[in-house]
């Protein structure tokens, strides 16, 4: 009798711990990989380095440059359209994070670099949230171990 409360208390607990939730960890992406963030070799440089990544809120994307660049966050009409924004990041080496979902835009404000392609547009997906059955599984198994053991006395 024992033994099979003890397989059937298992069993749920191993049934059950499958349907717990566990929150994927936050990725760092290095904007252009190996180019960096510079002046690109064609101005659907960054949208195409943008298109084969998935961002979530969490990620954090890595902005690092060799000479004279800037890095600021702009909203879509200045990006599309270069605008020049009153504040913007100048020191290469900078990770900017997404706190929340939706459309993101970003652009280099020296010269003409946003106009010849050094701009990045991207979409940050919301982050998953963990599901309200994930804690009541929990609690379950906890409780289901906890009677398995005082049974056993």
């Amino acid at each position: 009798m024992a033994t099979r409360v003890n397989l059937t208390a298992w069993l749920i607990m191993v049934i059950s711990a499958g349907f717990i939730h566990v929150a994927a960890a936050a990725t760092d992406y290095t904007v252009g990989d190996e180019l960096g963030w510079t002046v690109p070799p064609n101005i659907s440089y960054y949208q195409s380095w943008a298109a084969s990544k998935n961002f979530t809120v969490g990620d954090r994307l890595f902005f690092n440059w060799t000479g004279n660049h800037t890095v600021a966050e702009v909203s879509k009409a200045e990006h599309d359209n270069c605008t020049q924004p009153g504040n913007f990041f100048s020191s290469p080496g900078l990770y900017l994070g997404f706190s929340n979902g939706g459309s993101h835009y970003y652009i280099c404000t020296v010269d003409s670099h946003c106009k010849l392609g050094q701009k990045l547009s991207i979409i940050v997906a919301a982050a998953p949230s963990t599901p309200l059955y994930s804690s009541v599984l929990v609690s379950a198994c906890i409780t289901i171990a906890l009677l398995c053991h005082y049974t056993h006395q």
